[in-house]
Order: C-alpha cells, then structure tokens, then sequence
C-alpha cells in the first residue's frame, strides 16, 4: 500500500492563519509523519492556489503585478511551513505550466464527453472600475446570516454559496464603488445536474468519511446539483482554449484541485523521473488517497472534484478518505485571512517555537465541533503538558543520571512488579495512540500522548531513584535505566507531532539514525538502550509562558 496525503491548497493571499493550519496542513503533516514512521511509503502533496480574484485584489493592493506578487507570497509561505516543519515531499504552485496544461486537458475531456454547455449569463458590471466584476470582486450583505462582508460566491460566516446579485447592498472591492449593472456576457458551464447520480453513488461507497464530511455532501445531493459556472472574466488564471472565451480563464475553483495532480508531476520532474506521476494519480495501483481540509472546503472534494473526475471518464485516483475540520475560533470569531483575524502563522513563529504551536493545535482540534482557542489554553498546553509532562521528566532524568552515574547508562537492579506495570501501561497507550492516527482522530492522539508522558512521571514518583539512589544504588540504577529507555519512547511517540523536539531527545540519547526511525507500533522496549551506553543532558526543551506574557500576547492579538 502506498499512501497519497493531500492537504487543501493554501491561498496565496496572504500568510495563512493557524486556522488553517490546524484545519488542514498541520494534521496531514501528523499523519504523513507517522505512516513513514511506520515504513510505509507516502508521498505528501501540497501547492499554493494562486489563481483567482484575491490573488489579484492583493497584488493591486501590495503594488505588485499579480506574477511578482505570487511568486514572492509562495517563497514566504513554503518559508513559514518550513518552520513549522511541514514535511511536504513537494510544495508547488497552480501557476505552473504543468498545472495550466492539466487544467486544459480536464476541461477538453469534460467537454468531449458533453459535461460542458456555453450560457449567457447577467454578471455584474462595474461603471468606475470599466470591467466584468468576477464573484469575489464583489461584497455585500449575506441574505442568509446578514454577514456584512460576504462575498460574491460564498459568505465565510454561515458558508452558503452565492450569486453576487444575491447580496444585499453589493459595492466593488476594487473601489468601493455601488454604481454596478447587471449585463449579459458568455460563459462555460460544468453539468452537475448531468453527473449527480454518479457522484451520489460515489458518495454512498465511501464508507470511512466523517459525520462532518459526509452530512455536508449529502446536503448538497439532496438539496440538488445545480450547474456551475466555471469561466470568470480575468487575465490571471489558466486560459480558456475554445473559440471566443479569449480573455477569459477558468474559476479558480475548477483549477484548483488539480493542482494536487500538476504538484505531483512537479515532484516527478524534480525526481528526474518525469512520468512517476501517473502511479500515484492515473491508473494507479494499491495507492490509498487521503485528503485534508476545513469544512469550506468540503463541498468542492465530496462533489465537484469527483464530477469533475468522473466526467473525464478516465481513470484518475480518487480520495479513499476526506478528512473535514471544524473551524478553530478566536474569542468568539472565526479565524479569517481576508479579516486578518486572529493569529497568523509568522507571527506565531516569533512568538514560541514550532512545536509548542504544533502540540497545542492539535490538541485543540475542532474535529467532532468548533473549537475555542484562547491564550490561557494554550498556556495550560505548554506549561502542564510539554514543560512539566514531558520536558521536566527528561530532564530530571538525564540530569540525575549524568550526575550519579557520570554520563552513562547505569547497570544493575532487576525489573520488579512496578517496571512491569508501566511496561503494560505503555503498551496500552502506545496501541492506542496507533490507533488514533490510524484513525485520523489527532485530538484523541494528543490527549493518549499526553496519558503515556504522564505514566513516566508516576512511575518515578512512586519508585523515587533519587531516594533509592542513598539506600539501594542498584535499585536506583534499574529505575534510571528504565526511564531513560521511557525517553526514547517519548520521542519515538512524539516525533509525527512535536519533531524538533523529538530530533532534541535523540541527539542526547545520541541514537543512531536506524533507531530514530523505529515503527511505534514495536517501540516499547525497556532493554533498547542497554547498561553503559552514553548520553548527554539537552538544554530544557520547553519554557514556560509566564501569566504576564499572557495578558500581553491578548492585548496584542485583540483577545477578549
């Protein structure tokens, strides 16, 4: 089996919010990480989605032709996931030629088979501005929530999708203005209506989806496909090969998912081995797909990118698993890019390193319901569980080991009734945190990773080395021995989650790069690093976050 990891394409408006982060990225990177750890191969797809009107918006915005503008916005973000440790096996962008060339091809197929029709539309036309205003150059007011700053294709508070002339009071984001006209114009149209039987039997096959995932494309099935447009009025995009749509691209929601494809094929190329491509997505054997995104996103992975799949009538891969997310809120609102709500991913950088956010995230994951960050949450995450949990125990371990027994594994003792306990504990834990991921349920994983940490702090608190150390120095070298066999598990455990922290503990238990990458699933073995071997005492691997930093951080980010 080999595994395809997707992870919704980030926007390349702008440096994405840990909402995002947490609702996509983060946990494919968890998953991918553990599949590797386990020996499987996976290959991690991503790309920034760079076509559309807010690409445009914010490259007007920034001073910058949209070319320049995107280029600079992907080498920022594939920085910032770098620093987060994301361990994309390729992170490429949808204005590639590879990317335009697909796209071609998807719509050529579609239309061969009769998936395509040409309408005349009324679409709104902007006086000051001299052109066709696209969905998101216009806002307004949602007629369904009264969301004030709707766009012109889906309001981001309550997600229903839109028809600009939907909205209440609809002004132009490009210049504010409200003199606006409805005109005709021609575009192409993707026949849903055709293609919602096979996408409805598609759906009722997939049997390991989410509640989350499931009830949202069964909404759209039964409230009834609609035809979409799939053709705007913009010169940034991929071009529309078909006589009289010249000056026309396609909507970037048609373009978009086939970026996983064309990022693929990026990989290929840069692996020199230009057609590897086509045994993850065309005709592939044995290959399990698994994508991640927030629940905006859903929609268009459960129905419009299988139509348009199934309408090829070619042999694409399809997602084996959709792994939707809730929204992470911030005191009371949702995370938001385009409101430039809550906390974006370089500053979160600047604030405490990667791990710190990527354990706390999460752990906070708004899998079954939203879920609330706070600071004083994320203060509880660091402080009790990394800093005390896991942190103090390594280094008092190490410390005390280094101390009493000069830098070396110590000798002696025979395990008793407590070792055997904790073997069992570990054990449990261990499987179960298998599980977990296996079952993509990383708030569950955090909370059984968290469990197994503590188990090393009550087994060291009930055999206490350092008073064993005065009365049986024998006993106390079996309980050191021990515990420092439990720190290799820890980072063996932790390292899909908390990796550079984990990379810390093996550099001071100074592993070898074969036992660094030992399956989970076979970890617990309290006989690993035998009597005599050396170590070394690592810096405190995690600080704590002081009630006055706190109280600084929300009057900062506006937390309330």
């Amino acid at each position: 089996m080999q595994y395809l990891i997707t992870s919704a394409l980030p926007y390349i408006n702008g440096i994405k919010h840990l909402g995002n982060l947490v609702g996509s990225m983060l946990p494919a990177d968890v998953y991918s990480r553990f599949l590797r750890q386990e020996g499987e191969s996976v290959l991690f797809i991503c790309a920034t989605d760079e076509h559309g009107t807010p690409a445009e918006l914010a490259a007007l915005e920034a001073g910058l032709d949209v070319t320049t503008y995107c280029q600079k916005q992907h080498e920022r973000q594939a920085e910032i996931y770098r620093g987060f440790g994301l361990s994309f096996d390729y992170f490429g962008r949808t204005s590639s030629p590879d990317h335009h060339e697909l796209t071609q091809h998807f719509y050529q197929r579609l239309d061969e088979n009769g998936f395509m029709e040409e309408r005349e539309i009324r679409q709104v036309y902007s006086h000051e501005d001299n052109r066709f205003l696209p969905d998101r150059y216009i806002v307004g007011t949602c007629p369904y929530c009264g969301y004030d700053r709707a766009r012109g294709d889906q309001c981001e508070n309550c997600t229903s999708v839109l028809d600009p002339t939907d909205l209440i009071e609809p002004r132009s984001a490009v210049s504010g203005s409200t003199n606006l006209e409805v005109r005709t114009t021609k575009h192409l149209f993707l026949k849903l209506t055709t293609l919602s039987d096979e996408v409805r039997s598609w759906v009722d096959n997939q049997q390991e989806w989410t509640t989350l995932t499931r009830s949202i494309a069964l909404k759209w099935l039964n409230e009834g496909l609609q035809d979409r447009c799939i053709t705007r009025d913009l010169s940034w995009g991929v071009p529309v090969p078909r006589p009289g749509f010249e000056g026309k691209v396609f909507y970037v929601w048609f373009d978009a998912p086939i970026g996983y494809i064309s990022a693929t094929k990026g990989w290929a190329n840069q692996q020199a081995e230009a057609d590897n491509w086509k045994s993850w997505w065309y005709d592939s054997q044995d290959i399990r797909h698994v994508q991640f995104m927030a629940k905006d996103n859903l929609p268009f992975h459960t129905i419009m990118w299988p139509a348009m799949i199934l309408g090829t009538r070619e042999p694409w891969t399809m997602a084996d698993d959709i792994k939707g997310f809730n929204w992470l809120t911030y005191y009371g609102g949702k995370f938001s890019t385009s409101s430039k709500r809550g906390i974006f991913s370089d500053q979160a950088l600047e604030i405490v390193p990667a791990d710190y956010w990527r354990y706390a995230l999460i752990a906070m994951s708004p899998e079954s319901a939203d879920s609330a960050f706070t600071w004083e949450l994320f203060q509880i995450k660091i402080n009790k569980d990394l800093a005390d949990n896991l942190g103090n125990f390594v280094n008092r371990i190490l410390k005390f080991a280094n101390s009493r027994f000069k830098g070396v594994i110590p000798e002696g003792g025979t395990p008793g009734e407590a070792e055997q306990r904790l073997q069992e504990s570990c054990e449990s834990l261990i499987t179960k945190l298998s599980n977990c991921l296996q079952n993509l349920e990383f708030r569950k994983a955090a909370e059984t990773l968290c469990a197994l940490w503590t188990v090393g702090n009550q087994y060291i608190d009930e055999r206490a080395p350092w008073a064993l150390f005065k009365q049986n120095k024998e006993e106390a070298a079996l309980v050191i021995r021990t515990s420092i066999n439990l720190i290799r598990l820890y980072a063996i455990a932790s390292n899909p989650f908390i990796p550079f922290t984990a990379e810390k503990i093996f550099d001071a238990l100074q592993l070898s790069e074969t036992e660094r990458t030992q399956r989970l699933t076979q970890a617990v073995d309290f006989n690993a690093l035998v009597a005599g071997r050396s170590f070394a005492v690592p810096p405190p691997l995690f600080r704590k976050l002081e009630d006055t930093e706190i109280e600084e951080l929300r009057q900062q980010f506006g937390g309330e």
